[in-house]
């Protein structure tokens, strides 16, 4: 063979093998090292909740990742990210999944999504101090209202899209939009029914009364855009889940 015919044979066998290495799929690299490698952000009441003295994460989130990990044979590592952040991680190979995240079109442009297995309804909320200071979103989209809100989340989007009159304050985590309303710098932020209500139960918030829920969003993990074999496993794995009442039985022991 001569030293052209040589050379060539060597580009198609690096090529095919780069174009093996990357083809594989997340869930031979999880199977193969031991690992699920989790994103979570650990500031979402009671989906994802951080113990900043322990380093160790509960919620309805960290129960599900827990759960698929043992279904997988491997050990789970969460991996601490934020919400601006969130869908980079998955991007750059950072982690395999996330845990709850809203589907939003800006995400699926960069990111695949899991089969969704609970959504919620965005809403706003104030400290009981104001009540009675705004009855209806047109009372909160006014000159001089203090709406706060956590940068790089949905929730940012939705905020300035509401409230474009408002005095918008956005706050970068681990600082949080309600975290602003509890400490007299803003007068409202807004979350979903979910976190709302863990947040009235801990700190007496209340939901504005005559402004109406909005933005019923489903809710997923995040995966590689690319990775049909780690997306269709993920898929099928919330469906066989759902079927035998895992996700019921999860929502109801955390109150969703």
């Amino acid at each position: 063979m001569n030293t052209f015919f040589k050379a060539a044979a060597a580009a198609v066998i690096g090529l095919t093998l780069a174009g093996a290495a990357h083809a594989q799929s997340a869930l031979n690299q999880i199977l193969s090292d031991g690992v699920l490698k989790v994103g979570t952000t650990g500031d979402w009441n009671p989906m994802t909740v951080r113990d900043p003295a322990t380093n160790s994460y509960k919620g309805f989130d960290i129960d599900i990742m827990t759960e698929l990990a043992a279904d997988l044979g491997v050990e789970v590592e969460f991996v601490p990210t934020d919400w601006k952040t969130l869908v980079n991680g998955v991007v750059a190979g950072q982690y395999h999944i996330t845990g709850s995240a809203s589907i939003s079109p800006a995400r699926m442009k960069a990111a695949g999504f899991s089969e969704s297995y609970i959504s919620v309804e965005i809403m706003p909320f104030t400290a009981a101090e104001n009540a009675g200071k705004f009855a209806s979103h047109d009372d909160i989209n006014q000159p001089g209202v203090k709406v706060a809100t956590t940068l790089g989340t949905s929730f940012e989007q939705m905020v300035r899209e509401w409230y474009p009159n408002a005095d918008i304050k956005v706050v970068e985590a681990p600082a949080r939009g309600y975290q602003e309303v509890l400490a007299g710098r803003a007068e409202v932020f807004i979350t979903s029914n979910i976190e709302g209500a863990t947040l009235q139960e801990k700190f007496g918030v209340m939901a504005v009364e005559g402004a109406e829920s909005r933005a019923p969003t489903p809710i997923a993990m995040l995966l590689p855009q690319d990775d049909q074999v780690w997306i269709n496993y993920v898929n099928n794995w919330v469906k066989v889940k759902q079927a035998k009442g895992f996700f019921e039985a999860n929502k109801a022991k955390w109150g969703l």
